[in-house]
């Protein structure tokens, strides 16, 4: 890593004035200043760097994939509906369907922090690039820029007052203020971060438009339209009227005010179970930074009860929430074990409120869950050799990551991950308003304090090692307390010496221990907080826990072979609820644990969640107490009569995606493809296709046909099953929400198959819908 003097370093931060949206001490861009006690101040992102460490190697993995991304591709349809000539060929995934334009305001932000962090100017120019070109294209269109597919004439409806929506969709567009709102973003940072005055031209532009297009819209239209997803157009506006000092946006951010939502929130009802987790959290940052400009104690309320409601009663092991992007009932996720946990935007934006949170009342308990949710579910979303990113990061028992396509994915996650791994640094530190120093996280770092003349330099290896050193240089001795937090992982109370000595530090009521004293070059101050195992279990079952070390999660893999999801999940048996009387470290390998007579139906080894990579793994664990696995093996014993059963009544089977079963049973169809997932083969029929094969029957018996289909998120999966050609069966994927094997059987009309030795089994797809996957074997039994 490059070498700074203490004077290099104090010049560089004077070169640049890019802001938080979090407050900052100094804030020359903002023009409105917080009304309200701002008890925190967020440190400027150049003025933390990152040191050697796995949040290092992260934010590098993401800026190589930063550097292969090509504006003009992101930009093709800004251009094309401009009337201009596109310079690229679109990416592929969302950005070649419905929500077309969000990655590059995304993409914009990305580029701007890292600049604003590193002065690298490759990324400044990539900045002024996508500005220059969204800067062409405002002008021919009264201010907007957009890339949504037939966004003119969906905008002219929206005009009108003529809104239709079903919850992500605006008159048949995609969540189209979510896109608008990211492109709004990234023009803000770009101007923020990159000093490029052009951007907040476009922006305001943009912003204008929105104010002309809803101004005869009345209060009820408003409300029908924000029933669609719309980001975070609240928090931007509001952002708007910080940075111009025009209180028109201000008052143009509270008609993207839901009232259904967020005056719930403002009486502290819970309405949330059963609400798409990330449709909310960017409507609450924007009431709280709307509080930090207003003062407005029910946006302050709303803040605060929305934080507290999340974390508390929908949050996951390692600080996600939701499963297929929704919030269930309050403390229960037990149940909610699937492929399609924690989507990592919900995270992204939960820190982003964190962060404000904080500012107004720094909190240990804040910083707890924002360490709990950086260290094991953001860093965890990422491949660190590919930098790419998942959707979801699952936690059913079993289960492997998936991570995105570098040019043909670009979901959300895809965008919000960009800038996660470049932003590391902006929580590690704030300054106190009595100008004391907070020590949030435990990352290995340099921090630039301009304001004291002092540069801290954190080395540390934790949770490898117990051992933190912060390292003093200053210009000239200066007096300041410097409150380090509490972990709540940290048991005992900490060990602190200051220049080698010991020191007796006491944490406060709000989580952090204070050493003050007058600081010069050379002080250091160690500490070392207690590393140990421990479980976290789930609210709603004491038996299913997750393993922590410290702040990691840990997670058992199981190499490139996916356990049996019925039989095959390894098990922790034990008489003992502590983990440490079971799990022993490895001797050669920093975090990896393995456990001692405990796994079932074998041992288990453990290591960080965060390192976890394309290996099947579980987060969750039952443990069971000997006598509770002996009463287990009873239910495993059951399921192995039922599949007897099942093959004493089998008259035919077909084992699908095999060539020769499937020749033998005369299979064909048309629009067809076939994969392999959970050990199991399937096939499926897209839209306009369908799959057929014959069976034997019994005539002398009822006939039932026994399927297979394994619970996700099945949107557009509706498929009639008929039998010589007589319907037997409407299915609907949607309806099995958890990931597991569903074995669902069909009675065939007697009529059907009487006189019969053979059937005809057809599946086709509903309109613009497609048939299954149906897994492994279809079975004709006999019997009811």
């Amino acid at each position: 890593m490059k070498k700074y003097t203490l004077s290099s370093l104090l010049l560089l931060t004077m070169y640049c004035n890019a802001q938080s949206y979090v407050p900052e001490k100094q804030q020359p861009k903002m023009k409105i200043k917080p009304v309200v006690p701002v008890k925190a101040y967020s440190f400027n992102l150049q003025d933390v760097q990152l040191l050697d460490g796995p949040f290092r190697t992260a934010m590098e993995a993401d800026v190589r994939y930063l550097q292969l991304i090509e504006p003009d591709r992101l930009l093709c349809d800004f251009r094309e509906h401009a009337g201009l000539k596109a310079k690229g060929e679109r990416y592929g995934g969302w950005e070649n369907s419905g929500l077309a334009g969000h990655t590059l305001g995304h993409y914009l932000s990305a580029c701007a922090m890292h600049y604003g962090v590193t002065h690298d100017k490759q990324f400044l120019d990539k900045v002024n690039y996508i500005v220059n070109e969204l800067a062409e294209c405002g002008p021919k269109r009264n201010g907007y820029v957009g890339a949504i597919p037939k966004e003119d004439s969906m905008w002219a409806e929206v005009e009108k007052g003529n809104i239709r929506s079903r919850g992500f969709d605006l008159n048949g567009a995609w969540s189209p203020w979510y896109t608008v709102h990211k492109i709004m973003a990234g023009l803000l940072d770009a101007y923020l971060y990159c000093d490029n005055k052009k951007a907040l031209t476009v922006e305001t532009g943009i912003a204008d438009w929105t104010a002309h297009l809803l101004s005869n819209l009345p209060d009820s239209s408003l409300q029908r339209m924000l029933f669609c997803e719309y980001g975070g157009m609240n928090d931007v506006l509001v952002n708007t009227y910080a940075l111009t000092g025009e209180k028109k946006y201000l008052d143009l951010s509270y008609k993207f005010h839901d009232k259904r939502i967020l005056d719930s929130l403002a009486l502290q009802k819970d309405i949330l179970p059963g609400k798409h987790s990330n449709t909310q959290i960017p409507k609450v940052i924007g009431c709280i930074r709307r509080y930090e400009l207003t003062a407005s104690d029910k946006d302050k309320t709303i803040a605060d009860f929305f934080w507290q409601t999340v974390v508390n009663n929908h949050t996951y092991a390692p600080g996600g929430n939701s499963n297929y992007e929704y919030l269930g009932p309050v403390g229960k996720l037990n149940d909610a074990l699937t492929d399609n946990t924690m989507e990592t935007c919900n995270t992204y934006n939960m820190l982003k409120l964190t962060r404000h949170l904080f500012a107004l009342q720094p909190s240990g308990q804040l910083m707890d869950f924002y360490e709990r949710a950086l260290y094991n579910h953001i860093l965890s979303s990422q491949n660190h050799h590919t930098g790419m990113m998942c959707y979801f990061v699952p936690l059913r028992m079993g289960t492997q990551k998936e991570f995105s396509d570098s040019f043909n994915t670009f979901t959300c996650c895809v965008g919000s991950g960009m800038e996660n791994h470049v932003k590391y640094g902006e929580s590690i530190y704030f300054q106190g308003a009595d100008g004391s120093l907070y020590v949030n996280l435990f990352i290995a770092s340099r921090l630039n304090w301009k304001e004291k003349g002092v540069v801290i330099e954190q080395q540390t290896q934790l949770p490898a090692s117990d051992r933190v050193l912060l390292t003093i240089k200053a210009a000239k001795p200066v007096s300041f307390p410097l409150c380090i937090r509490n972990p709540y992982w940290s048991k005992q109370r900490i060990w602190v010496a200051v220049n080698g000595k010991l020191v007796n530090a006491t944490a406060d009521a709000n989580g952090y221990f204070t050493i003050t004293r007058n600081w010069k070059t050379g002080d250091t101050v160690e500490f070392k907080p207690e590393l140990s195992l421990y479980t976290r279990a789930m609210p709603d079952n004491a038996g299913r826990v997750a393993v922590f070390y410290g702040p990691l999660v840990l997670a058992g893999v199981f190499g490139n072979q996916e356990p049996d999801p019925v039989t095959g999940i390894p098990v922790l048996v034990s008489t003992e609820n502590d983990p440490q009387k079971w799990l022993k470290a490895d001797d050669s390998q920093p975090l990896v644990f393995h456990s001692v007579h405990t796994g079932q139906p074998q041992e288990v080894t453990l290591i960080p969640f965060n390192q976890v990579q394309k290996e099947f793994y579980s987060v969750y664990w039952d443990l069971f107490t000997p006598q509770g696995w002996a009463e287990q093996q009873k239910v495993y014993e059951a399921e192995r009569k039922r599949r007897h059963e099942i093959e004493v009544k089998t008259v035919d089977l077909l084992r699908l995606g095999e060539m020769q079963p499937e020749r033998d049973h005369d299979f064909g169809g048309e629009n067809l493809n076939t994969g392999e997932e959970h050990n199991r083969k399937y096939r499926v029929a897209y839209p306009g296709g369908y799959f057929s094969f014959n069976l034997k029957v019994d005539s002398a018996a009822a006939n039932t046909l026994l399927c297979t289909y394994w619970g996700m998120d099945n949107r557009g999966r509706t498929f009639d099953i008929l039998v010589n050609d007589v319907k037997i069966a409407t299915e609907d994927l949607n309806k099995y929400k958890a990931s597991k094997f569903y074995e669902i059987v069909y009675t065939i009309p007697a009529n059907v198959t009487r006189g019969k030795v053979t059937v005809k089994v057809t599946f086709k797809p509903a309109l613009h819908n497609m048939v299954g996957p149906v897994y492994g074997e279809v079975r004709m039994m006999r019997g009811e």
